[in-house]
């Protein structure tokens, strides 16, 4: 028997494949309804009431479930959460799920692992011969320090629900990533005056390049990695400009070396003069935040779109091989000593989708099927994992050393190696 812990995306897709595999399964979900993040009436979602997809649909869906023809093409989160239900009832998730059930330990015991879970008060736990930790990357915001004191509304954006938030203050915004400018534009119709600091540079990326989803463009012709990075930066440049025509700092490293912004909207606001670029902060007194550049302005609201960090509150960060930001892990995936501890969807790549995540799962479920068998192929993946975890799979782009990055991987790589193991042990 195995425990799933979380009903997100990544933990209905571990579920299918157990289940697929014939493999018994125990899912736990701390929320009363699957869709994890997308179901903005959870109230551990971070999720706001504006948003939509920044991938398109076709490039996201699970490939044996596709999205309905009438969804968009950036679908609304509501749309999602419906989807993740649909879903989970087409393949018979549901009665899997103890819902409403918070996992408040994970520890090794024996050859498996003790799970205990508390539900309305009242705790009880049980042995698993394998744990896949799904419980997301999203929910735990990096909440970080700034210098002095603000004596105004200070909030992460993880607090962030609906743009009536914005009415009628004075907001600065800190950060630059697809959040931050969903909730830039968001205040731009509600906010007395609407500032962006940011800190660095980043690559804008139209959500639509001649009608069509922009994530959907090329990928047919395999070009050489610098060619490819050099054509595409190009073309953007071509399309939207560089970032310095608009006010923000440009970019000191290549296109793909760090999640591009699919926002051109924020560009339109800033080129309109309705959002106003500032530089990093450099002190805070009472309302007046004091920038980098010497600068200075008051403000009701600031809102850190700063992002989150990674977070198993219920797992002792050592069992998981934790080096620096994250993990060392093989894939991203399975743990280098245990055989049966698996963290699923620790991973952002560009383009890699649901469907990238469901083959995570479906490698996961073929190995310990094929474990429990005593395969070969199995064994030979046992030896991998002690031997390349925290192996880089990033196609040669030298990813910026952030924090936020520490689990990103390139995706072409990535679903090479997964596709290569999930073969041998089919």
């Amino acid at each position: 028997m195995y425990a799933v812990i979380g009903a997100g995306p990544m933990g209905l897709a571990s579920a299918r494949n157990l289940s697929k595999q014939g493999l018994p399964f125990v899912g736990y979900e701390l929320n009363n309804d699957v869709g994890g993040l997308w179901d903005i009436d959870n109230p551990h979602s971070t999720m706001y009431e504006t948003a939509h997809l920044i991938s398109s649909k076709r490039m996201t869906e699970f490939r044996e479930f596709p999205m309905d023809e009438r969804v968009a093409t950036y679908p609304y989160h509501a749309e999602l959460k419906q989807y993740f239900q649909d879903y989970a009832r087409h393949f018979d998730l549901y009665r899997h799920y103890r819902f409403g059930t918070r996992v408040v330990s994970v520890t090794p015991e024996g050859e498996g692992w003790r799970v205990t879970a508390e539900k309305d008060g009242y705790q009880d736990s049980r042995y698993f011969d394998g744990v896949l930790i799904a419980s997301g990357t999203l929910h735990t915001p990096n909440r970080p320090t700034l210098p002095g004191q603000f004596e105004g509304e200070l909030l992460h954006a993880c607090d962030y629900r609906d743009p009536v938030l914005f009415k009628d203050k004075r907001v600065l915004i800190v950060g630059c990533g697809n959040s931050a400018c969903d909730m830039a534009v968001d205040a731009v119709h509600q906010a007395k005056r609407v500032d962006l600091s940011v800190r660095r540079g980043y690559y804008f990326l139209p959500k639509f390049i001649g009608g069509r989803p922009s994530d959907a463009i090329g990928g047919k012709l395999k070009l050489p990695r610098r060619l490819k990075q050099r054509l595409d930066a190009w073309l953007i440049r071509m399309i939207i400009g560089r970032p310095s025509d608009y006010g923000l700092p440009d970019p000191d490293y290549r296109l793909y070396e760090a999640h591009p912004v699919v926002n051109s909207l924020v560009l339109h606001h800033l080129g309109h003069g309705d959002i106003t670029p500032r530089s990093d902060i450099a002190g805070m007194h009472g309302r007046t935040v004091t920038f980098t550049d010497g600068a200075q302005d008051e403000y009701d609201l600031i809102l850190l779109a700063t992002g989150y960090k990674l977070d198993y509150p219920f797992i002792d960060s050592a069992l998981l091989n934790w080096r620096g930001a994250a993990p060392s892990l093989y894939l991203n995936l399975f743990h280098p000593h245990y055989d049966n501890l698996f963290m699923m969807g620790m991973i952002e790549a560009a383009g890699l989708g649901w469907e990238g995540r469901n083959e995570q799962a479906e490698l996961v479920a073929l190995y310990l099927k094929r474990r429990a068998e005593g395969h070969p192929a199995a064994r030979e993946l046992a030896r991998l994992k002690r031997e390349r975890a925290g192996q880089s799979l990033d196609g040669g782009y030298h990813y910026l050393k952030l924090s936020r990055m520490a689990y990103y991987v390139h995706k072409d790589s990535y679903r090479a190696e997964l596709a290569k193991r999930r073969q041998a042990l089919q």
